[in-house]
C-alpha cells in the first residue's frame, strides 16, 4: 500500500506541474530558442517569457538572438551537433525550411500539427516550405507580403475614386497616373517577387516537380509568359530601372521624391518613406495586389518565418511546448499587433483589423504562395536567372526564347547532378 501510495503521490505532482510527459523530470528544464533579430520586440519576449514559465513551471526559457548575416551555416553546424548542446527551438526563414530539412535533421511535427495546431488554418505561404511530402517540419509564426502603396492624392487628381479590385483596372487607373511629371508605378525591372505573384495567378510556377525528386524550371509555360506580359505592361507606366531590382535604388527614398503615384512593397516601407518626405504624412494608402477578377486579390510571395525543432534536441516534448505557445492564437495575435505582421492563421487576421497597412498584408496573405519546395533553390537566387530574365524582355528581347533560356538554368540549379 505504502508503494501505491508513493506512486499515487508521484503521479498527482506531475499532473499538477505540467510535466506528464518528462518522465523522471522534476527540475526545472531548460529550453534554449534561437530567434532572429527584430522578430520580436524584447518587450514582447518578457512578457511572452513570464507567461510561459509560470504556466509551465517545469520549464525555463533561455531566449537568444541571432543576426541573419551567417544564420544559414549556423543551423546547419547547430543541427548536425552531437554534444548536447544545440538549441531546442529555431526560428527560420520561412523558404529556408527545406534546407535545413534535407537529410533528416528536423524533428517531424506533424502529429501536433494536425491534433493541437490547427494546420488547416494556417498562411498557406508559411505552411507549404514547412512541409516535405506529407509530413510538417516548419509551424508557421509569422507573415508580411507586399501591398500597394498609393498616393491618395493622385489618385484622386487623376479622378480615381477607389483603388482598382482587378488588373484591368489597374493597368487602367495607372495609365491616367502616368501623367506630365508623374510616374503611374515605380517598379523595377527585377522585382521577381512580384513577378512571381503575376504568374501564379495564371496558373504557372517558377518551376515544377517531375516525378518525386526532380525539378524542372517553368518560366517557359504559356501561364507564366502572360505573367511576365503583364508585369511588362505594368512596369513601362514608370520610369523603375530595367536592369536593377528594389533595392537599387531603395524603392523608399523613389517615392518619398513625390513624383511616383504606387509602389507595391511591404507596408511597413510606408514609415520610411514618410520619415524621408514629412510631406506626405496623411496621403498614404493601401490596396491588394488585384487579381485578373474582383472575386478575391492577386496572388502573392509570402514572407516570413516558421518554427523548427531539431532532431537533436534534448527534449522534444519541452521543445514542442514553446512553439505551440508561441504560435498559439493569443501570443500570435499579440506579436501581429506589436510587430504589425500577419499572423499565422487566416482565422486570426480581425486581430490587425483596426491598422489599415496589415490588414491589407492579411488579405494578400490569404492567397500567399512561397518559391519551390525544394532545398536546390537557394542556389537558384544566388545568380538569380528570373532577374536577368525579366531585364531581357524588358529591353525588347523575345520572351518566349529568354524565358526557355531561363528555365533551363532554373533546371540545371535544381538538378545538382545534370
Amino acid at each position: 500500500m505504502r508503494r501505491r501510495l508513493l506512486a499515487l503521490g508521484c503521479v498527482t505532482g506531475c499532473l499538477v506541474s505540467g510535466c506528464g510527459m518528462l518522465p523522471g523530470t522534476h527540475q526545472r528544464e531548460t529550453v534554449t530558442v534561437w530567434l532572429m533579430k527584430d522578430s520580436a520586440s524584447a518587450d514582447f519576449l518578457d512578457r511572452f517569457t513570464k507567461d510561459f514559465e509560470h504556466t509551465h513551471p517545469d520549464l525555463r526559457l533561455d531566449i537568444r538572438i541571432q543576426d541573419w548575416t551567417g544564420i544559414v551555416a549556423k543551423v546547419r553546424k547547430a543541427l548536425a551537433e552531437t554534444s548536447g548542446d544545440a538549441p531546442d527551438v529555431i526560428e527560420v526563414g520561412n523558404t529556408q525550411v527545406p534546407l535545413y530539412a534535407d537529410g533528416g535533421r528536423l524533428a517531424d511535427l506533424t502529429l501536433e500539427s494536425m491534433r493541437d495546431w490547427g494546420k488547416d488554418k494556417w498562411l498557406p505561404g508559411l505552411a507549404e516550405p514547412g512541409k516535405d511530402g506529407s509530413s510538417q517540419y516548419g509551424i508557421p509564426w509569422y507573415a508580411a507580403n507586399r501591398v500597394v502603396i498609393y498616393r491618395k492624392d493622385l489618385f484622386a487628381q487623376a479622378g480615381i475614386a477607389r483603388p482598382p479590385r482587378t488588373r484591368a483596372e489597374w493597368l487602367a487607373d495607372t495609365e491616367k497616373l502616368d501623367s506630365g511629371p508623374n510616374q503611374g508605378i515605380y517598379l523595377a525591372g527585377q522585382d521577381w517577387y512580384t513577378l512571381s505573384g503575376f504568374i501564379w495567378d495564371e496558373g504557372g510556377d517558377l518551376a515544377r516537380k517531375v516525378g518525386d525528386y526532380q525539378w524542372k524550371g517553368a518560366l517557359d509555360t504559356p501561364a507564366a509568359l502572360r505573367g511576365m506580359d503583364f508585369y511588362r505592361r505594368l512596369q513601362s507606366l514608370g520610369d523603375g530601372p530595367k536592369g536593377a531590382d528594389e533595392e537599387h535604388p531603395p524603392q523608399a527614398g523613389v517615392f518619398a521624391g513625390g513624383k511616383v503615384a504606387q509602389i507595391v512593397a511591404v507596408p511597413g516601407l510606408a514609415q520610411a518613406i514618410v520619415k524621408q518626405n514629412p510631406e506626405l504624412k496623411g496621403k498614404l494608402g493601401y490596396f491588394p495586389v488585384p487579381g485578373p477578377n474582383a472575386s478575391r486579390p492577386g496572388a502573392v510571395f509570402t514572407g516570413g518565418s516558421d518554427l523548427v525543432v531539431p532532431q537533436n534536441t534534448k527534449d522534444q516534448f519541452a521543445a514542442t511546448a514553446v512553439i505551440g505557445a508561441l504560435t498559439g492564437a493569443k501570443w500570435d495575435t499579440e506579436l501581429a499587433r506589436t510587430m504589425n505582421y500577419v499572423p499565422n492563421k487566416t482565422t486570426l487576421a480581425a486581430a490587425v483589423s483596426g491598422e489599415e497597412g496589415v490588414a491589407t498584408m492579411a488579405a494578400g496573405a490569404a492567397h500567399g504562395r512561397a518559391t519551390p519546395n525544394t532545398p536546390q533553390w537557394a542556389d537558384v537566387e544566388a545568380d538569380n536567372p528570373i532577374k536577368q530574365y525579366m531585364t531581357r524582355v524588358l529591353n525588347g528581347a523575345d520572351p518566349a526564347t529568354e524565358a526557355r533560356r531561363a528555365s533551363q538554368k532554373i533546371t540545371e540549379e535544381l538538378t545538382p547532378n545534370l
